[in-house]
Order: C-alpha cells, then sequence, then structure tokens
C-alpha cells in the first residue's frame, strides 16, 4: 500500500508540474501557431526591418489561377517588392512555400506547388536576390488557409508563401 501511496504523490507530482507556467504571466497570453511562436518573435510590425513588418506591409503571399504557376502582374509587383526589401536587409534567408487547393489529386497539387515555389524563388533570383540564400518547398493541398468547397477558400489556398527568418 506503502508503494501505491508513493506512486500517487508522483504522478500528482507530475501533473503540478506540468501547469507550470515558465513565462510567467497569465495563461491566455497568445502562444502563436503550432511552433509556438508568438507573435512577438516577428518583430514589431511598425519597425522596417521585422518580419511582421515584411508579412504585412510588403507582403508575403502571391496568388495563382487555377492549375496555373504563371504569375500575374500583382504577383509580380508584390515580388518586386520583396525581392527589395530582401536587398536592404541581406540577413534573412528565404523559404518559399508553393501551396494548392484541395481539388486534384494529392502528387499533382504536389507538383503545382513545387511549380509555384520554383517560379517564385526564379522571379526573386532574377531581381537580384541570392540563389543561396532561397530554398522551395512544396506542400501541395496538405496546409490550406481555409477548407471549404468555395471559390473564395480555392482562390485562397492557390499561393506560393514567402517565408523569412534570421
Amino acid at each position: 500500500m506503502q508503494l501505491l501511496t508513493k506512486a500517487i504523490l508522483v504522478v500528482a507530482a507530475l501533473a503540478l508540474a506540468a501547469c507550470n507556467n515558465p513565462r510567467g504571466g497569465d495563461y491566455d497570453e497568445p502562444t502563436g501557431g503550432m511552433g509556438g511562436i508568438g507573435s512577438s518573435a516577428l518583430g514589431d510590425p511598425s519597425d522596417p526591418t521585422s518580419i511582421a513588418y515584411f508579412n504585412q506591409t510588403i507582403g508575403d503571399t502571391v496568388n495563382f489561377t487555377v492549375d496555373s504557376s504563371e504569375l500575374s502582374p500583382q504577383a509580380m509587383t508584390i515580388l518586386r517588392t520583396q525581392a527589395a526589401w530582401l536587398a536592404r536587409y541581406p540577413d534573412y534567408q528565404i523559404l518559399i512555400e508553393g501551396h494548392a487547393d484541395e481539388r486534384g489529386t494529392r502528387e499533382y497539387n504536389v507538383a503545382l506547388g513545387a511549380r509555384r515555389a520554383a517560379r517564385v524563388e526564379q522571379f526573386l533570383i532574377q531581381e537580384g536576390v541570392s540563389a543561396a540564400r532561397l530554398r522551395t518547398v512544396s506542400y501541395g493541398k496538405e496546409r490550406p488557409i481555409e477548407v471549404c468547397a468555395e471559390q473564395r477558400c480555392w482562390d485562397l489556398n492557390r499561393r506560393a508563401v514567402t517565408v523569412v527568418s534570421r
């Protein structure tokens, strides 16, 4: 019986330790996305050197039409602005994510996402961004912004996202 009491005490201690908030503060503070990176890790959106500024002011996303990896004039404008920002801040590394909407097979959408990411990569290189700073990945239809069988969702999900990091 003494062993059972000790086991219960150990489990209770572990449960209390798991409830500890190592950051201090309130429990309802935002902790960010799946990786646990809060928005504060992105910097101040009013600081032109921050990732938050890049994401919100420069724009980190370009969209595509159905079954296409061709850049629209609007996408080219965003990418030129990205290239100019990246030229000013060469310490950032760039990951270009290619995405597709939910229609089509997984294999087709992974290939389409790869073509979209590669097209953005090519454009940024043409605009003077060093190829050594760039990587691409295709998520196909696996990471949608919204899931629904409507045109607005499909339009949002056909994209390439430029992710910057130090």
